[in-house]
C-alpha cells in the first residue's frame, strides 16, 4: 500500500490530488493521512472530495474516508477505464483543479474519456483559469502525445460558481518525453479576455485593450479574442489569459481574474505582468505549468528537461511525491537565473 503523509512539503490539496492520480494509474491501494494539514481549514473541502470521487469512478475504486473535513482517506483502485462520467462540485471550487486530478489517469484509460463537470468555478483564486488549461497546459501535453480538449458551457466565479465544462481525452498509453532547453524566438502573442454578464461595462474589451497597450510597448502585436459571455446569469465575473509561443516549442502563459473592487485594467496589468516575467526570464516553462507537468514528465518514457524561473512550493511537493511513488529520479540544478529540471530516463 502507498502511504502518504499529507502534511509534508506544501501540506496542501496538491499532495492529495497527485497521490490519488498516481495510485489510480499504478492500480495500487493508497492511504493518505494528515490531508491538507497546513491549511486554515484542513481536510477535504468540496472540490477535493469531488476530485477523489471522480477519480474513483474512472478506476472503480473503493474509497473510505471520503467525507467533508476528513483528514484521512483510503483509495483502492481497479483498472482505469474510459467512460462518460459526471462530477458536481456544488460550490465555486476549482474545476481546473479537478481536471488536473483526473487528467493523468485519463491518459492511461482503456478507451476515450468524457467528463462533464458542473456547478464549480472555472476562474477562481489559487487556481489556473479554465482558458489557461485550454490554451497553455493542453497544447503542451499534446506535444507529449496526450490529446485532450475542454469545452466551456458556463463560466463560473466566486462565490456561487455554477460553471460547467466538458473534458474529452483520447488515451495515449505512452507519454513522450519533453525537452525544452532553448527559449527560441517569439512567433505568437495571443490571449482570450472573457466577461460574463458585464458586456454593458465593456469589461472584456477593456481587459484586452489594456493588455494590448502594455504588450505593444514591448514590440508585440497580440491577438486577444474578446468574449462577452452570457452563459451564467447567476454569477458575473471576468478573466484574461495571455500566452507566448516560440519557434522552439515553448508556450508560456499568464492569467488573472476579475474581483470586486478590481478594475478591468488592473486585471489586464496583472496577467500581462505575469506573462512578461516569464518571457523576460527566457524560461521554457512558466512557474505554474512547471508543477502541473511533473506527473506527466515522471510517467513519460525517457529523459525530459525544461527550464523554469523558480521552484514553487507546489512544484517541490510534486517532485517529492512523484519520486517517492514512482521511483523516478529528478534533478534540480541552477542554470544562471533559471532552474533546470531533469527527469532521468527510465
Amino acid at each position: 500500500m502507498i502511504e502518504v503523509d499529507g502534511s509534508q512539503k506544501s501540506g496542501s490539496g496538491t499532495i492529495l490530488r497527485l497521490s490519488v492520480a498516481l495510485a489510480g494509474i499504478l492500480g495500487e491501494p493508497l492511504h493518505v493521512y494528515n490531508i491538507r494539514k497546513k491549511r486554515r481549514q484542513p481536510g477535504l473541502r468540496p472540490q477535493h472530495l469531488e476530485a477523489v470521487l471522480t477519480a474513483a469512478k474512472l478506476c472503480d475504486a473503493k474509497v473510505e474516508g471520503a467525507v467533508l473535513g476528513s483528514q484521512e482517506l483510503w483509495f483502492n483502485p481497479g483498472k482505469v477505464r474510459g467512460a462518460e462520467i459526471r462530477a458536481e462540485i456544488g460550490t465555486a471550487g476549482s474545476i481546473p483543479m479537478l481536471i488536473m486530478t483526473v487528467l493523468p489517469m485519463c491518459a492511461f484509460a482503456d478507451r476515450p474519456v468524457t467528463l462533464h463537470v458542473e456547478k464549480g468555478g472555472t476562474d477562481v483564486r489559487h487556481s489556473p483559469t479554465i482558458n489557461y488549461i485550454r490554451h497553455v497546459l493542453l497544447p503542451v501535453l499534446e506535444s507529449m502525445g496526450l490529446k485532450a480538449s475542454v469545452e466551456v458551457h458556463k463560466y463560473g466565479y466566486y462565490p456561487k460558481g455554477m460553471g460547467a465544462v466538458t473534458l474529452k481525452v483520447q488515451p495515449c498509453k505512452v507519454l513522450s518525453p519533453i525537452r525544452l532547453e532553448d527559449f527560441g524566438e517569439v512567433t505568437e502573442v495571443a490571449g482570450v479576455s472573457v466577461c460574463t454578464f458585464l458586456a454593458d461595462r465593456k469589461v472584456a474589451e477593456r481587459q484586452a485593450k489594456e493588455a494590448e497597450k502594455i504588450l505593444a510597448t514591448r514590440g508585440y502585436r497580440p491577438k486577444i479574442r474578446v468574449v462577452n459571455d452570457f452563459s451564467n446569469p447567476t454569477q458575473k465575473g471576468s478573466s484574461i489569459v495571455l500566452w507566448v509561443k516560440t519557434n522552439s516549442g515553448v508556450i508560456l502563459g499568464g492569467d488573472a481574474i476579475g474581483e470586486i473592487g478590481k478594475t478591468s485594467e488592473a486585471v489586464a496589468r496583472e496577467a500581462t505582468r505575469n506573462l512578461l516575467k516569464e518571457v523576460d526570464s527566457e524560461a521554457t516553462v512558466d512557474v505554474h505549468l512547471a508543477d502541473m507537468l511533473i506527473p506527466y514528465v515522471a510517467l513519460a518514457e525517457g529523459e525530459s528537461s525544461f527550464l523554469t524561473r523558480t521552484v514553487t512550493e507546489h512544484m517541490e511537493s510534486n517532485l517529492w511525491l512523484a519520486s517517492t511513488i514512482l521511483g523516478v529520479n529528478f534533478h534540480v540544478e541552477r542554470k544562471e537565473k533559471l532552474f533546470r529540471i531533469v527527469k532521468t530516463g527510465s
